[in-house]
């Protein structure tokens, strides 16, 4: 270990032995990061990715897949977790998922469950998964919940925000979540850009506006359209800090006055709903967007999440530790104590 100088008085010679190494100690613990210092052990991440080798062989020539889903792999990711103290990572396909639902991409779907199954498998107790969650087919995704959580032993099952022009709360996704709601299952939402709303914004990746908005879209839709009053045993965990919603949590109390149907679909107003649903803070650990998810979501309600290999384990957890906007108790049940709520058994 090299220590430069500046300035100070004195030498090494002039104090004991044990004084100069502890004086060395002291130094390096100052110059370690506050996040490194101080981040626990045992965080679990519950939204992070994964590249079935079936996958990327049927998406990657059509380029549908990004540079950084093409390039990870698991022995990678379970490195970037060690470096920030995370000890379990829940597996997710991102988009785009299954482009198409014909025989072949049954089979694809299929194949992509069972990978992170023997991921899990191989890995067990750093690894767990969320189904793939195919709702552009009802029947087809029954069938997947089934055997994932049934057979799989998945951790939850996982959806996108919408599908072509429906959002989660529409009813044609009711037999789903009835099914959801008789297990008690746990969902985590990931977002995408549908087709309504796809390169609106020249030069902009639709990534960087979309998938807030359409986060957006999907809990007003699951709010307002009375899923979250049908289901309430379905425990829903929304990415990126909710995206947009936070921000637009005044437009919304105004509309639970002015409308009578929204009334009727959230007797408790739309904000009374959003604060039991879960939230992880994946691309959105900053003191903006945890400051305002906190308004709407009590610190109990909100998870670890990273968006790997978008971003790094260490990266979260650096700016949750220096944005002062939870204190240790909060990060703690941040980091790992509030996923026991939420996916009840996956630390047993």
């Amino acid at each position: 270990m090299r220590f430069e100088g500046g300035g100070a008085s004195g030498c090494a010679c002039c104090v004991s032995r044990r004084g100069f190494f502890a004086a060395a100690a002291a130094v390096a613990a100052s110059a370690a990061p506050a996040s490194q210092a101080a981040a626990p052990r045992q965080i679990v991440d519950v939204h992070a990715h994964f590249t079935p080798p079936a996958y990327k062989r049927v998406l990657e020539p059509a380029g549908l897949l990004t540079p950084q889903t093409l390039n990870w792999n698991v022995e990678r990711h379970l490195e970037e977790m060690d470096k920030a103290g995370v000890s379990r990572s829940l597996l997710s396909l991102t988009t785009p998922g299954v482009p198409t639902l014909d025989s072949a991409g049954r089979a694809l779907v299929r194949e992509v469950n069972e990978y992170a199954a023997r991921l899990a498998a191989d890995h067990r107790g750093r690894l767990g998964w969320f189904v793939y969650t195919p709702l552009g087919d009802v029947d087809l995704a029954l069938r997947e919940v089934a055997y994932g959580l049934d057979v799989l032993k998945a951790n939850g099952v996982g959806l996108f925000t919408s599908y072509g022009k429906l959002w989660l709360g529409d009813p044609a996704f009711d037999p789903l979540f009835q099914e959801l709601e008789r297990r008690r299952a746990t969902v985590y939402v990931h977002p995408l850009a549908g087709p309504c709303c796809q390169g609106l914004v020249p030069t902009i990746g639709d990534a960087v506006i979309e998938y807030g908005t359409d986060t957006t879209r999907a809990i007003a839709s699951y709010v307002y359209r009375g899923a979250a009053r049908r289901f309430p045993n379905v425990r829903m965990i929304w990415s990126h800090a909710g995206g947009t919603m936070p921000f637009l949590i005044e437009r919304f109390d105004f509309a639970d006055s002015a409308n009578a149907a929204y009334k009727a679909a959230a007797p408790d107003g739309f904000r009374a709903a959003a604060g039991r649903f879960f939230y992880d803070v994946a691309q959105a650990s900053n003191r903006t967007a945890t400051g305002a998810l906190r308004q709407v979501a009590a610190p109990s309600q909100i998870l670890f999440g990273t968006d790997y290999p978008f971003r790094t384990p260490a990266e979260h957890v650096t700016q949750l530790e220096g944005a002062g906007v939870f204190d240790r108790a909060e990060l703690e049940g941040l980091y790992r104590g509030n996923v026991q709520r939420a996916l009840p058994g996956l630390l047993v």
